[in-house]
């Protein structure tokens, strides 16, 4: 059995027990480094990266005992209009929301849920905002579990329906969401809950196959920098555990530099990082349309943090609401990419920096579109740009010329 290890402290603790934080310092842990090996392409996502991953955590002996919804193998895509006008021409985005849910958290679910059913554990839960929420609620009615959602109970109608179609146990929450996040890992061991937030050390596991994923598309190589949006810091953390992991096992030369986008309305990462602190800056009153990327107490922030201020090559750049939403139109309307307002925030980012020179135009830049416009209809709401016109059949002719 694999062990884990205190991302703060190093402390080593015993990997047989379902535990997220070091009992010593209270930091996030992680799984201890893999053997390697070959990439088993064809097969399932946990299969086709066994070899970097905890297989014995996770059970995967046992190939018709291996959890999937066919996540993974998202497209990556060149970006030719969009990257052509802000001076990057080997921009790619690699589009996320083509996983079973329509998010990335569809990887960090299925490594979840495979262990905590590994462990015996019959239901499973989270503490999210919507897109882990059903994530994770999909794959525990895969896996034949009970899933437990804890959301706040500020969370908007629509976005509890795509959770309610897999009929969880759905609860509504008031009160302060970083609170929820640490109480919900109080009470799942009293309960019988794993509860796989969003820097559970096997959710990261599940999310570093997008840094496996993207090097492996890449033909081995590994691109200049990877643009992400950010929000608790545990999908930022799995790409550079990712990263890391394939550099010290040989398979590239160098680490990418991995650039996390928080929306300007809540940054408390992004604002310690400019301060030079390893705290994440409190944050009172969160204010953006990006609310997939709003968590004003983010759990992994102090590990992204100390990581940069060690030497690993992490950077974070705040975006505006403004800024999001005119990538976030240019996507589906130059590329026909639709994604989340969260997700087009890593292209509102890509544009500013190529702006400032902090990417060049020789370098390749993979931006991640974390989910699919789908997940968050907010902007069309009011600001769709519904351009209807009406005639009769026999003025149609007429009307299609003149238009074209």
């Amino acid at each position: 059995m694999e062990s884990l290890v205190c991302t703060g402290c190093r402390r080593e603790v015993d990997g047989r027990l379902w535990q997220a934080r070091c009992p010593e310092c209270g930091e996030p842990l992680e799984v201890t480094a893999p053997p390697g090996g070959t990439v088993r392409d064809g097969a399932p996502l946990l299969e086709r990266f066994a070899n970097f991953l905890p297989a014995r955590s996770l059970g995967l002996h046992d190939p018709a005992a291996v959890l999937t919804l066919g996540e993974g193998n998202t497209p990556l895509l060149p970006l030719e209009t969009i990257g052509k006008r802000i001076g990057l021409p080997r921009l790619l985005v690699k589009v996320e929301g083509a996983n079973p849910t329509g998010s990335f958290k569809d990887r960090g679910s299925v490594a979840g849920v495979q262990r905590a059913r590994a462990l015996g554990f019959r239901a499973v839960g989270t503490v999210s905002t919507g897109n882990m929420a059903s994530s994770m609620a999909a794959y525990a009615a895969r896996a034949g579990m009970r899933g437990v959602v804890l959301v706040s109970a500020t969370i908007p109608r629509a976005k509890l329906a795509p959770i309610a179609a897999y009929n969880p146990l759905l609860i509504g929450v008031e009160g302060d969401y970083g609170r929820l996040y640490h109480l919900s890992l109080e009470l799942g061991p009293k309960l019988g809950v794993a509860f796989v937030n969003s820097d559970d050390p096997y959710r990261v596991e599940g999310q570093k196959t997008l840094a496996l994923e993207l090097w492996q598309q890449l033909r081995r190589q590994v691109p200049d920098a990877v643009v992400v949006p950010v929000s608790s810091g545990g999908h930022m953390a799995a790409l550079l555990k990712g990263f890391r992991e394939l550099y010290a096992l040989g398979h590239i030369e160098r680490l990418p530099r991995l650039i996390g986008v928080p929306a300007a309305g809540c940054g408390p990462i992004a604002a310690a990082y400019r301060l030079g602190s390893t705290v994440p800056v409190p944050w009172a009153e969160v204010r953006t349309i990006a609310k997939a990327i709003a968590n004003p107490s983010p759990p992994s922030g102090r590990r992204l943090l100390q990581a940069a201020r060690s030497g690993a090559p992490l950077h974070f750049l705040s975006v505006t609401d403004d800024e999001i939403m005119a990538a976030y139109w240019q996507l589906s309307q130059e590329e026909g990419i639709f994604a989340q307002p969260d997700a087009a925030a890593a292209v509102a980012a890509a544009h500013k920096l190529a702006e400032s020179g902090v990417l060049r135009p020789d370098e390749t830049v993979v931006a991640i579109l974390t989910g699919h416009g789908t997940k968050d209809l907010t902007p069309l709401e009011s600001n769709a740009p519904v351009r209807l016109r009406t005639c009769s059949l026999d003025e149609l002719p007429g009307v299609l010329e003149s238009a074209l």
